[in-house]
């Protein structure tokens, strides 16, 4: 027989879950029961608006104390205050919302500025509390009640005394949390937690006059960025993140359709350039804060950055911590994303300089950006740039458009040549072609790899500097990934290009065979070319694709070994060229020199090669001498 029933819940059970599990961290419970108060003082403002209720003049406030010898911690507000009825509907009845009730009654006065909905943060108090104590006193004309309960099933209220309305909270804390009797750890919770709070909230309040509160009521993402001076962002910043180094630029947030999303994003200076670092976005909902860093709200790559973003419409769970993941979420997540997109678009197309000028900061982010995210690439994939050899950016639209120009430049020089083949390069244009790939030069230390430079300019060749050892090798193969028909990457030592050499490539069998006999060493080839630069008598090569799989297997522990290397001798270098009239113990002691050189130009040397190196020097400078 089918029979239907209601669910029962059992408080006894309840209240242990709710002690111990329902917030991620304890000290959640200063946010919750301030929360409840600046909560308390909305809903009063919304009836003063209604006509409903009448405002006395003083000022709407949340006031914190601490009595360490009967060891409470006192939340006291002066907002809506509570019934004995409300008490017991709101405060013993778990999860039932008093914001909620209150919005059903008012609907005409909107949820705005509303916190609370799921009718459970009081008792976050019991986390850290024996026993919790409330003296409330309704804006209506009723007696002031008095509830207390040790946070099992079983609670007492009581009618009492009370001046004015409002509502405060007293928390008997227990043996084990007293370190939240102690002010100086409590104003770094209400830092952290209440620093943009709607209404002043005092810590130990005098009614001296001389009292100020702890946080901002109207912080500057609030604001319409047009009534925003650089200033103003700076001290933000410097106030909200203790950070003393001015910030980049930064992105200021003001949304209300179709979502409220409201904050400021800080480009901050880099510390290590050498590495990513993670930086700190602050998620707000209604000025108080949810979480740092939330991953649904805020892309990984965006994190990098500092920032305070505030959506009322984010969707919570019940402990305000994490969030909902659904369409809504996305939706913020991609805009927060494009607006970071425009912003930097907008610098490198109005002000080139200062984009160029902050590249070295902002490098990492955007690559680390485009890497993660495939939208924020295709919207910031032309303004990614580079520092060539001579120390001048380029984005990679500009090295190719250079390249191109030069071609066209060199055609030019002929013209008879050019109008004579203009018809037959009409037909072929007809036909499709396959897009050339064109190959980037790199170089990864620009120290380490100075002899390359020097070659490379001498030959009148470019190439970038992709020198950030964490980003850049995975930049660099993203960027091939997304563009196989259009570019390659090549270390600046990992072949002799065409333009290197003085014309074909010269396979000298008997220089060959001296280096092979002298350096003894099978897994290295020997090659010959003749060089246009005749100075560099050798220099060492390795393929790209072998040496990157190298790379990648050092960084995950599975490396065999260096990739194999190409010692490239130079045939147009006079000391090579003389090498063969030597006699056989000078041909060894040279051809040892110059490979030592070479790998001195490729490579930090080991312990033994250094010495080597140092023990042939001196040998030198004893013969030079005598």
């Amino acid at each position: 027989m089918k029979r239907e029933g209601n669910i029962k819940i059992s408080s006894e059970n309840m209240m242990p879950i709710i002690k111990k599990w329902l917030y991620s961290d304890k000290d959640i419970f200063l946010r919750e029961i301030v929360a409840n108060g600046t909560d308390a003082i909305t809903k009063y403002k919304k009836l003063i608006d209604l006509g409903e209720a009448t405002d006395d003049g003083a000022e709407f406030c949340v006031k914190i104390s601490v009595d360490k010898d009967a060891k409470t911690l006192t939340v006291e507000d002066n907002g809506i205050g509570m019934t004995e009825e409300e008490v017991e509907n709101y405060i013993t009845r778990i999860a039932f919302s008093g914001a909620s009730d209150f919005l059903a009654k008012y609907e005409k006065a909107g949820g705005d500025g509303i916190i609370g909905h799921f009718g459970l943060g009081f008792y976050s108090a019991y986390m850290v509390s024996d026993n919790v104590e409330i003296f409330t006193k309704s804006y209506k004309d009723a007696p002031a009640v008095h509830w207390e309960s040790d946070g099992n099933s079983t609670y007492s209220i009581e009618e009492c005394e009370k001046e004015g309305r409002g509502t405060k909270i007293v928390m008997h804390i227990s043996d084990e949390e007293k370190d939240f009797l102690d002010e100086s750890i409590l104003r770094t919770l209400i830092k952290k937690y209440c620093s943009f709070m709607q209404y002043n909230i005092y810590l130990s309040y005098k009614g001296d006059g001389k009292d100020k509160p702890l946080n901002e009521t109207h912080p500057l993402y609030t604001k319409n960025p047009k009534d925003c001076t650089d200033e103003e962002y700076k001290k933000f910043y410097t106030d909200t993140f203790m950070d003393f180094n001015e910030p980049l630029f930064w992105v200021h947030l003001n949304m209300d359709y179709p979502f409220r999303l409201k904050g400021i994003l800080y480009f901050p200076k880099t510390r290590n350039k050498l590495e990513l670092e993670r930086g700190m976005v602050k998620l707000y909902c209604n000025q108080v804060f949810i979480a740092d860093n939330i991953k649904e709200v805020i892309p990984e790559f965006l994190m990098l950055l500092n920032g305070v973003i505030d959506c009322p419409d984010i969707p919570l769970n019940v402990s305000r911590s994490f969030l909902q993941n659904d369409r809504q979420v996305q939706k913020i997540s991609k805009h927060i994303t494009k607006k970071v997109a425009d912003k930097l678009i907008s610098l490198f197309k109005n002000d080139r300089a200062k984009y160029e000028e902050c590249w070295g900061d902002i490098a990492n982010f955007i690559k680390f950006g485009c890497i993660k995210d495939n939208d924020f690439y295709e919207k910031v994939k032309d303004i990614i740039i580079y520092k060539d050899l001579d120390g001048k950016y380029l984005s990679l639209n500009d090295y190719y458009g250079t390249e191109e120009k030069a071609e066209n430049a060199e055609g030019s020089e002929n013209k008879e040549e050019s109008d004579a083949s203009a018809t037959e390069n009409k037909e072929e244009k007809k036909e499709e072609k396959k897009p050339e790939i064109k190959t980037v030069y790199y170089v990864s230390d620009e120290l380490q790899q100075a002899q390359y430079i020097k070659m490379f300019k001498d030959a009148g060749l470019n190439a970038m500097v992709c020198d950030n050892s964490y980003i850049d090798p995975h930049f660099i193969t993203f960027l091939e990934y997304k563009s196989p028909d259009k570019v390659k990457f090549a270390r600046i030592d990992a072949d002799v290009d065409g333009a290197l050499r003085t014309g074909e490539s010269e396979d000298d069998t008997v220089i060959k065979d001296i280096f092979k006999e002298a350096l003894g060493d099978d897994k290295l080839t020997i090659k010959t070319e003749r060089l246009k630069n005749q100075s560099v008598p050798a220099i060492i090569n390795v393929d790209e694709i072998m040496r990157r799989y190298s790379e990648m297997g050092q960084i995950y522990g599975m490396s065999e070994g260096d990739p194999a290397r190409t010692l490239v001798v130079n045939l147009a270098n006079p000391i090579v060229a003389s090498i063969k009239d030597a006699g056989a113990e000078k041909q060894k002691f040279v051809a040892n020199q110059i490979y030592l050189l070479a790998l001195l130009s490729f490579k930090k040397l080991s312990n033994e090669e250094q010495n080597k190196l140092i023990e042939n020097d001196l040998k030198m400078l004893g013969d030079y001498i005598k």
